[in-house]
């Protein structure tokens, strides 16, 4: 008699297979929302929690944090840390990994922008230290124009 296995079929899946986990339903639908939402929005972990609520998932925001640390860890989304001690998730995109971040310090709005300039300037300073760099990031602080 042979046995059955469930196909694994997304990289969510695999990565939590291969680590002895599984996939609940709340983390497939904390990744299922940033997936929806794309690349360049950042929530934090209260907006997560509020927008599974609008959509009538059932889901505590404990389980919300989490699910958000541990999609952080396996590299599915990129969080980022403000100053004003809020965090922010986004879903991590090969395609733009050096984007930085104009970041209201009033109400966390949060835009992404690219610039060669700050990447040039990362890896100069790396290699100077002797460093390889991995990504390069900067998060400018600011006030947005709906606060001003």
């Amino acid at each position: 008699m042979k046995a059955s296995y469930s196909k694994v079929s997304t990289p969510l899946e695999l990565e939590l297979h291969q680590q002895g986990r599984r996939l609940t339903p709340q983390r497939k639908r904390v990744l299922d929302l940033f997936q929806r939402i794309g690349g360049g929005k950042h929530l934090s972990a209260e907006e997560v929690h509020g927008k599974l609520l609008q959509s009538k998932s059932r889901v505590s925001l404990a389980t919300v944090y989490r699910t958000l640390r541990l999609l952080v860890k396996m590299g599915f989304l990129n969080e980022l840390e403000l100053s004003e001690g809020g965090h922010r998730f986004e879903l991590l995109s090969q395609d733009h990994p050096d984007h930085h971040h104009l970041v209201c310090v009033n109400c966390g709005r949060t835009e992404e922008f690219e610039s060669e300039q700050v990447v040039l300037v990362g890896k100069q300073a790396a290699e100077k230290e002797g460093f390889k760099l991995l990504e390069s990031t900067l998060n400018v602080r600011a006030i947005c124009p709906k606060c001003l």
